[in-house]
């Protein structure tokens, strides 16, 4: 217990420092918490074995897991808030074609150069890998995405598209990822299985959608009892938690596995709560601040994640070089050519496939999966590593800059700025009882 408070205080500590070195490269707050994270794992600090230096192994990084699976859910919940019916009215149908067509766009662009690739190496990367990679290709990261949102409170129609479009993104990714890892592991093992290619992802999404329907309507009733809204805040904190714990559980009747999606649970738990509460907007407003350090917990476990071991491997790096050009094509191109056809301005054409680029928890997700193929299944774990190290590091980056110049991030006035400097000022040179009550 201790070394588990330990390894968290030392993780958010980290990422905040940080954040500080980082500030005048004018970084996203992500990027500096997964430089941390890589800073104190296993394979930098962490390596020289001082339990409070830093993650002495990926045993002591697994330990956090715990706050990753509550973060995740608490983003899914945030993630939610955005489909109120009001503006899905206006932005709907554009989130549910371009969330379709660049996840689709992206698993054919890597499905055809990897099998070029298999082709052209005889044999480094077989078939049953290459439609797998694909199809784990359709999956974007809805934290980072979320998190650079929310650090520079960016606003806009690009944003209003983008934040249901990364929420149906892992819908779509699931039944793709099961119909193309039922063929790649009937390649290998030579029986098909309809079970797992059809009817196991159909009813995951079903059964999450309404697990999380019925605990958002469940919400929504017991928030009617309390008057307080610290009282509500405390509701909703314990029913995400109630939610993620409740998504976790899986069994089997026969051959079909009962299993949920903890990301699709807390979406629409956060969807149904938001609808139907007329006070959703403000407690969702007060779950966010809660949220920032777990946050910040939550990218800094990612980036400690991260295997660097990755680096050492000429085969990972050109097959992971390959995946990562061909994704970010096709979810660049998936996504522009959709928004085009679906009338949306040239701004969002333009520049909503870039924010879609990084990837992280539901591609290792997948990649786990993928080990069901036995040393096939390590490929593809390293090079989805490979890919996720540098998506992590420079999505959100990319994402700060594309929603900066589609103009939904804006500077700091020069009037906020010389307030900002004029009170820093002022409480250098404030005296001690003075600056105690002014603060107060």
């Amino acid at each position: 217990m201790v070394s588990i408070l330990l390894s968290l205080s030392i993780a958010v500590l980290a990422g905040l420092l940080m954040t500080r070195i980082f500030k005048p490269l004018k970084l996203p707050s992500v990027t500096a918490y997964l430089i941390a994270g890589v800073l104190i794992g296993p394979y930098c600090l962490g390596r020289l074995g001082i339990p409070g230096l830093g993650f002495t192994s990926m045993d002591s990084v697994d330990e956090l897991s715990l706050i990753s699976d509550v973060a995740l859910g608490f983003i899914a919940f945030s993630i939610g808030n955005e489909f109120r019916l009001s503006q899905l009215k206006k932005t709907g149908k554009q989130a549910f074609i371009i969330g379709i067509v660049q996840a689709l766009t992206a698993a054919l662009f890597v499905d055809a150069a990897l099998l070029l690739v298999s082709v052209a190496t005889n044999g480094s990367l077989t078939p049953a890998q290459a439609i797998t990679l694909g199809a784990i290709a359709t999956a974007t990261a809805p934290a980072a995405t979320l998190m650079v949102v929310r650090q520079y409170k960016a606003k806009g129609p690009l944003v209003d598209l983008l934040l249901p479009i990364v929420a149906l993104d892992d819908a779509v990714g699931l039944v793709v990822f099961a119909v193309s890892f039922g063929a790649a592991r009937a390649m290998v093992t030579g029986a098909i299985d309809f079970v797992s290619i059809i009817i196991n992802p159909l009813l995951e999404i079903i059964l999450s959608l309404a697990l999380g329907a019925g605990m958002g309507w469940l919400l929504t009733q017991i928030e009617k009892l309390f008057n307080s809204n610290t009282n509500r805040l405390n509701m909703s904190i314990a029913f995400v938690l109630l939610t993620t714990a409740l998504s976790m559980l899986e069994f089997n009747i026969g051959s079909v596995t009962i299993s949920f999606s903890s990301l699709l649970v807390c979406m629409m738990l956060g969807t149904v709560f938001c609808n139907l509460c007329p006070l959703s907007g403000e407690i969702m407003d007060k779950t966010d601040s809660w949220t920032n350090p777990l946050f910040a917990a939550f990218f800094v476990i990612s980036g400690a994640q991260l295997e660097l071991s990755v680096f050492t491997d000429i085969t990972i790096v050109l097959i992971g070089l390959v995946y990562i050009l061909t994704r970010s094509a096709g979810k660049y191109l998936g996504a522009s050519l959709s928004a085009r056809a679906t009338h949306c301005s040239d701004t969002i054409c333009k520049y909503l496939g870039i924010t879609l680029l990084p990837q992280a928890g539901v591609a290792l997700g997948m990649c786990v999966t993928a080990q069901q193929l036995g040393e096939q299944g390590d490929l593809i774990r390293n090079i989805t590593l490979f890919a996720i190290l540098i998506y992590e590091l420079v999505g959100p980056m990319l994402t700060k800059e594309a929603l900066t110049r589609a103009g939904e991030i804006q500077p700091m006035s020069n009037e906020v700025k010389n307030r900002r400097t004029a009170n820093l000022e002022a409480a250098k040179t404030m005296p001690y009882e003075r600056h105690k009550k002014h603060w107060k």
